[in-house]
């Protein structure tokens, strides 16, 4: 009976553990699976123009979404080339900044004073220069993207061919996510600048931001910049990478999409 009794605890506590062991397991995994539902979006302004950084930002080891200026001496190379290695390619929309001048922007800026032909001219002529688009941001626009008027035109066109438009915020007073409800516009939003500061210092500061950031949300879209900070940044991103593959998914900014884009292009479109 003692042999019988001792055999039976034996057992009980062996099955206990191995009870806990499960659990704990599944917990852990439950936690892994958590994270890796968090998803990175990386956007890389201002291609278009051969600034530095361009082949180091295509190079990332992760897919990454790039926004392409229009009308610019490679903005045909960039585009072609972003799309050739599976990265997202959207229009980067130069729009009228609150502060600024006219020549920071480049040619065919969407500003306030033009007609509402001028503003649809100027955006379906943007997205025909840029190949292989199937989405908008906005370069500057911080008056602009304020002004209901302007964001109306530049919103009916997106959604005439097929594209998503992904707001930078660059001001607070920012009309889009209003407009694009009304016109049924699929809408993203920047939640982090990376590079707003040229330094290695802040840029090591936003990535931490990033990963505050995707402590109480599920998702990401972080805004970095070829250019004077081009090197920077694609330096410091390379480095972080592997430590926020971790915790997240690196997407392209389409995949935070509830339905893929259906772009319309050239003489698609009639």
């Amino acid at each position: 009976m003692r042999m019988n009794r001792g055999k039976s605890l034996v057992l009980t506590v062996a099955l206990l553990g191995s009870v806990l062991s499960g659990h704990l397991r599944s917990s852990a995994a439950g936690q892994e699976q958590a994270g890796m539902d968090k998803r990175i979006a990386i956007v890389i302004d201002d291609f278009g123009n051969a600034m530095k950084g361009t082949e180091q930002m295509l190079d990332l080891p992760v897919k990454i979404t790039v926004a392409v200026m229009p009308f610019l001496p490679t903005t045909k190379k960039d585009a072609e080339e972003a799309f050739r290695k599976g990265h997202d390619v959207i229009v980067h929309l130069p729009m009228e900044p609150m502060h600024g001048k006219r020549s920071w922007l480049g040619p065919g800026a969407i500003m306030t004073d033009l007609t509402d032909g001028e503003i649809r001219k100027r955006v379906e002529a943007a997205i025909d220069d840029v190949p292989h688009a199937i989405g908008m941001n906005n370069h500057m626009g911080s008056k602009a993207t304020s002004d209901e008027r302007v964001m109306k035109v530049v919103l009916r066109v997106c959604k005439e061919r097929g594209l998503f438009f992904l707001d930078s915020r660059t001001s607070y007073r920012t009309v889009v996510p209003k407009v694009a409800a009304e016109l049924g516009v699929q809408t993203l939003h920047n939640n982090v600048f990376l590079d707003d500061v040229y330094t290695p210092h802040h840029v090591s500061r936003q990535i931490g931001e990033v990963k505050k950031f995707l402590q109480n949300h599920e998702r990401c879209v972080a805004i970095g910049h070829v250019g004077p900070p081009g090197m920077i940044t694609s330096g410091m991103l390379r480095g972080a990478i592997p430590g926020l593959m971790k915790d997240a998914n690196f997407i392209p900014v389409s995949g935070m999409l509830t339905s893929p884009p259906t772009p319309v292009h050239g003489d698609k479109h009639k």
